[in-house]
Protein backbone atom coordinates (compact mmCIF):
# COMPACT_ATOMS: atom_id res chain seq x y z
CA UNK A 1 0.00 0.00 0.00
CA UNK A 2 2.97 2.18 0.62
CA UNK A 3 3.77 1.96 -2.78
CA UNK A 4 0.46 3.10 -4.03
CA UNK A 5 0.95 6.31 -2.19
CA UNK A 6 4.02 6.75 -3.13
CA UNK A 7 2.69 5.79 -6.86
CA UNK A 8 -0.07 7.79 -6.58
CA UNK A 9 2.16 10.72 -4.99
CA UNK A 10 4.81 11.17 -7.78
CA UNK A 11 1.85 11.54 -10.44
CA UNK A 12 0.38 14.02 -8.53
CA UNK A 13 3.88 15.63 -9.04
CA UNK A 14 4.33 14.80 -12.64
CA UNK A 15 0.70 16.04 -13.20
CA UNK A 16 1.37 19.47 -11.25
CA UNK A 17 4.84 19.77 -12.74
CA UNK A 18 3.00 19.48 -16.40
CA UNK A 19 0.72 22.00 -15.48
CA UNK A 20 3.26 24.27 -14.70
CA UNK A 21 4.93 24.00 -17.38
CA UNK A 22 2.41 25.16 -19.59
CA UNK A 23 0.81 27.15 -17.25
CA UNK A 24 4.02 29.34 -17.00
CA UNK A 25 4.57 30.79 -20.46
CA UNK A 26 0.52 30.89 -21.04
CA UNK A 27 0.80 33.38 -17.94
CA UNK A 28 3.61 35.16 -19.72
CA UNK A 29 1.39 35.90 -22.47
CA UNK A 30 -1.46 36.68 -20.52
CA UNK A 31 0.42 38.91 -18.59
CA UNK A 32 2.67 40.95 -21.49
CA UNK A 33 -0.90 41.54 -23.44
CA UNK A 34 -2.12 43.14 -19.98
CA UNK A 35 0.60 45.32 -20.21
CA UNK A 36 0.69 45.89 -24.04
CA UNK A 37 -3.40 46.82 -23.78
CA UNK A 38 -2.15 49.27 -20.22
CA UNK A 39 0.08 51.31 -22.58
CA UNK A 40 -2.34 51.52 -25.07
CA UNK A 41 -4.67 52.80 -22.71
CA UNK A 42 -2.03 55.19 -21.28
CA UNK A 43 -1.11 56.44 -25.30
CA UNK A 44 -4.86 56.75 -26.25
CA UNK A 45 -5.84 58.87 -22.79
CA UNK A 46 -2.72 61.02 -23.12
CA UNK A 47 -3.30 61.64 -27.23
CA UNK A 48 -7.22 62.51 -25.86
CA UNK A 49 -5.89 64.59 -23.12
CA UNK A 50 -3.25 67.25 -25.71
CA UNK A 51 -6.41 66.86 -28.44
CA UNK A 52 -8.34 68.52 -25.36
CA UNK A 53 -5.59 70.86 -24.63
CA UNK A 54 -5.43 71.80 -28.14
CA UNK A 55 -8.91 72.40 -28.60
CA UNK A 56 -8.99 74.70 -25.74
CA UNK A 57 -6.13 76.91 -27.20
CA UNK A 58 -7.85 77.27 -30.26
CA UNK A 59 -10.82 78.44 -28.46
CA UNK A 60 -8.81 80.73 -26.53
CA UNK A 61 -7.40 82.54 -29.09
CA UNK A 62 -10.37 82.75 -31.23
CA UNK A 63 -11.98 84.06 -28.22
CA UNK A 64 -9.19 86.92 -27.90
CA UNK A 65 -9.39 87.32 -31.56
CA UNK A 66 -13.11 88.56 -31.36
CA UNK A 67 -12.19 90.71 -27.57
CA UNK A 68 -9.38 92.36 -30.01
CA UNK A 69 -11.81 93.04 -32.80
CA UNK A 70 -14.57 94.17 -30.70
CA UNK A 71 -12.21 96.54 -29.13
CA UNK A 72 -10.52 97.72 -31.75
CA UNK A 73 -14.54 98.56 -33.47
CA UNK A 74 -15.11 100.73 -30.13
CA UNK A 75 -12.06 102.70 -30.45
CA UNK A 76 -12.84 103.07 -34.42
CA UNK A 77 -16.40 104.31 -33.36
CA UNK A 78 -14.87 106.76 -30.34
CA UNK A 79 -12.82 108.55 -32.76
CA UNK A 80 -14.93 108.82 -35.56
CA UNK A 81 -17.73 110.10 -32.65
CA UNK A 82 -14.79 112.51 -31.69
CA UNK A 83 -13.50 113.49 -35.31
CA UNK A 84 -17.26 114.80 -35.99
CA UNK A 85 -17.86 116.71 -32.84
CA UNK A 86 -14.28 118.45 -33.83
CA UNK A 87 -15.55 119.31 -37.07
CA UNK A 88 -16.27 123.27 -37.75
CA UNK A 89 -15.96 123.77 -33.67
CA UNK A 90 -12.58 126.16 -34.36
CA UNK A 91 -12.88 128.28 -30.81
CA UNK A 92 -12.94 125.00 -28.75
CA UNK A 93 -9.94 123.43 -29.89
CA UNK A 94 -8.41 127.07 -29.67
CA UNK A 95 -9.38 127.21 -26.17
CA UNK A 96 -8.18 123.87 -25.35
CA UNK A 97 -4.55 124.75 -27.71
CA UNK A 98 -4.68 127.93 -24.71
CA UNK A 99 -5.30 125.78 -21.96
CA UNK A 100 -2.37 123.28 -22.74
CA UNK A 101 0.20 126.15 -23.42
CA UNK A 102 -0.58 127.04 -19.93
CA UNK A 103 0.99 123.45 -18.58
CA UNK A 104 4.01 123.77 -20.69
CA UNK A 105 6.98 125.22 -19.71
CA UNK A 106 10.08 126.25 -21.13
CA UNK A 107 9.22 123.94 -24.22
CA UNK A 108 9.17 125.17 -27.69
CA UNK A 109 5.70 125.22 -29.15
CA UNK A 110 5.72 125.08 -33.41
CA UNK A 111 2.70 126.90 -34.54
CA UNK A 112 1.43 125.82 -37.79
CA UNK A 113 0.99 128.66 -40.69
CA UNK A 114 -1.78 128.94 -43.02
CA UNK A 115 0.29 126.96 -45.07
CA UNK A 116 0.48 124.23 -42.43
CA UNK A 117 4.22 124.63 -42.52
CA UNK A 118 5.58 125.42 -38.39
CA UNK A 119 7.42 128.33 -38.25
CA UNK A 120 11.33 127.01 -36.86
CA UNK A 121 13.39 129.19 -34.61
CA UNK A 122 16.53 127.62 -34.84
CA UNK A 123 18.58 130.82 -33.71
CA UNK A 124 16.02 130.96 -30.84
CA UNK A 125 17.43 127.46 -29.35
CA UNK A 126 21.23 128.62 -30.56
CA UNK A 127 20.51 131.85 -28.23
CA UNK A 128 18.78 130.20 -25.59
CA UNK A 129 21.58 127.82 -25.02
CA UNK A 130 24.41 130.11 -24.57
CA UNK A 131 22.37 132.42 -21.96
CA UNK A 132 22.54 129.63 -20.05
CA UNK A 133 26.25 128.59 -20.11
Amino acid sequence: MEFIVIGIGIVLLCLIGGICMYGCPQYDIYSQRMAGQAVLAHAQSSREVAVAEAKAKMESADLLAQAEIKRAKGVATANKIIGESLKGNEAYLRYLWVNNLAETKDEVIYVPTETGLPILEANRMNHLNRESK
